[in-house]
């Protein structure tokens, strides 16, 4: 969607800032929140991303990105109705931070229930059928149109009006666009599509670069 959560291409937020030997997690509370992202079947990744797009600007800039998932789980869980938003409420004021409580969670391994969760997380895939007839291949030339959807959408605001082409075809996958918002489940070919980057940033690009973007079919259109 438009707005401040597609940084890909934004101008003046200045470069990207680099941890050398950065963990995989910064705090214990990350790895949980991960684990209870691939843990839950209750919506699908568009809808996940989605979540995390209707945060409020400025929280979404000085939050982190565990933060941001968790902040999409807690709404995604209230409005479907898995949780109550104010039990969930009492129950955050009445455990305090979550590093106080780090050495009494219990904790279980179940083999049944790591397979439960590969198998979710596997369910979770757009990919849904290669059969689609694609209406390009590689080779051929694209644009991106200058569409601005007003809800979910995987067409960066960076390569909309640019022309590039085809790489690859990646078979049928579920459009973002439409799983989100109860649409149902439209299928469309995507495509691998590689942009110079002088087409995208003009004489501020870098020479011999290219930038490859996945696109589904009906973000693009013939030159």
């Amino acid at each position: 969607m438009d707005g401040i959560h597609d940084l890909g291409g934004m101008d003046g937020m200045g470069p990207v800032e680099r941890e050398e030997d950065e963990p995989i997690f910064h705090e214990v509370w990350e790895e949980r929140v991960f684990a209870m992202q691939f843990a839950d079947s209750e919506y699908n990744v568009d809808e996940f991303r989605h979540a995390i797009e209707r945060m409020d600007p400025a929280y979404y800039l000085g939050s982190s990105y565990y933060e941001h998932w968790l902040v999409a789980m807690e709404k995604l869980f209230t409005e479907k109705g898995t949780i109550d938003a104010d039990e969930l409420r009492e129950r955050i004021d009445a455990l305090g931070t979550a590093r106080e409580f780090d050495d009494d969670l219990p904790e279980r391994f179940d083999s049944n229930v790591v397979e439960a969760m590969r198998a979710s997380h596997e369910n979770r895939s757009s990919r849904r059928d290669e059969s689609v007839t694609p209406a390009f291949e590689a080779g051929d030339n694209v644009v991106v149109k200058n569409s601005h959807p007003g809800g979910h959408t995987r067409c960066p605001r960076y390569v909309r009006r640019a022309q590039g082409t085809v790489a690859r075809v990646d078979g049928g996958f579920s459009l973002p666009n439409a799983s989100p918002h109860g649409e149902g489940k439209i299928v469309e070919p995507v495509y691998h599509v590689r942009f110079d980057a002088a087409e995208l940033w003009g004489a501020d690009a870098e020479g011999n670069n290219a930038v490859y973007v996945d696109l589904w079919e009906s973000y693009l259109v013939p030159p």
